[in-house]
């Protein structure tokens, strides 16, 4: 019998994403045997800072990627919008699977939607993305720090540290908190994280056999699509560090790219569009960054 060894943050939300992977690999494969290799990651420990002040999103990965390396596991599970632009030497993403809702999520007690919060109601989020633009929105709004898990972040809501909170709807969802949502943030107004709503499963890339069982989960859309966003993230030197948003569409062969690069002191955004082939989808989110830079937006990251 094959066994498959699968890396995972101990989140509830990153628990529920490897379950599912795993679910969807041992229908792919009968007779796979599937283990979760739960691990502890930085990102995870350290909640009293942002992401950004600590070293990144790629704090979620490195303890998973040092257990591949150390031959505990086969593979790990990812949200993609944690991945950083450039994987590290050594590693492959074999899959993405099928995106599932890429909006954020308003969730508030009380409010109907951002428009409904009074003036200077407490917003917490500690994504610089979704603060650009929630200031650029609604500048009177005081925002806030807020870290940990979905369940922590919900606690922290309903205990009254917030008027409302900003989360990914995707997360909601997987997690049986459909209710919560009260208004989903959504395009033009409002972009995603590039690749928010994608699973990614990332292994080794001298591993084939690995490679080849995950790729069964493979959804060729959702690869091209992340891969724009991603290409013009990785073309602004894009991090967590950087207030950046990006989605794509696919329409028959057409992809079409929204990119944002916005200030989280004074809420300015910059926004360029563009659509392009299937086919080139890096090409596409290149100039889409191109067209972003020629409006200033790199005055917006260095600042």
């Amino acid at each position: 019998m094959t066994v498959l060894r699968i890396a995972t943050r101990k989140s509830p939300l990153a628990l529920w994403q490897t379950e599912h992977v795993a679910d969807r690999l041992r229908a792919a494969h009968p007779g796979l045997q599937v283990e979760l290799v739960p691990l502890s990651t930085r990102g995870d420990e350290i909640l009293d800072r942002s992401l950004a002040a600590i070293g990144g999103k790629g704090l979620f990965l490195k303890e998973l990627e040092l257990a591949m390396q150390r031959g505990e596991a086969d593979c790990a599970v990812h949200s993609l919008k944690d991945v950083p632009m450039q994987l590290e030497p050594g590693f492959a993403l074999p899959a993405i699977l099928a995106r599932a809702d890429h909006a954020d999520a308003f969730v508030s007690p009380r409010f109907d939607g951002l428009d409904a919060l009074p003036r200077g109601a407490r917003v917490g989020t500690s994504s610089l993305r979704r603060q650009a633009q929630l200031r650029a929105l609604r500048p009177d709004l005081q925002l806030l720090d807020l870290r940990g898990n979905v369940n922590t972040r919900l606690a922290k809501l309903d205990a009254g540290d917030y008027d409302a909170i900003v989360l990914a709807c995707a997360g909601l969802q997987r997690l049986g908190f459909d209710g919560r949502i009260r208004a989903r943030l959504d395009a033009p107004a409002w972009l995603p994280a590039p690749a928010q709503g994608a699973i990614a499963i990332e292994c080794r890339d001298d591993d084939p056999r690995v490679a080849a069982l995950c790729a069964a989960l493979d959804d060729a859309t959702t690869r091209t699509c992340v891969a724009a966003e991603r290409a013009m993230n990785r073309a602004l030197e894009g991090s967590c560090h950087v207030p950046v948003a990006a989605l794509a569409a696919l329409d028959g062969g057409r992809l079409h790219l929204r990119g944002l690069v916005g200030a989280v002191a004074d809420g300015r955004c910059v926004r360029a569009e563009a659509t392009g082939t299937r086919e080139a989808p890096e090409a596409l989110g290149i100039a889409v960054a191109e067209a972003l830079l020629a409006q200033g937006a790199r005055a917006l990251i260095d600042g």
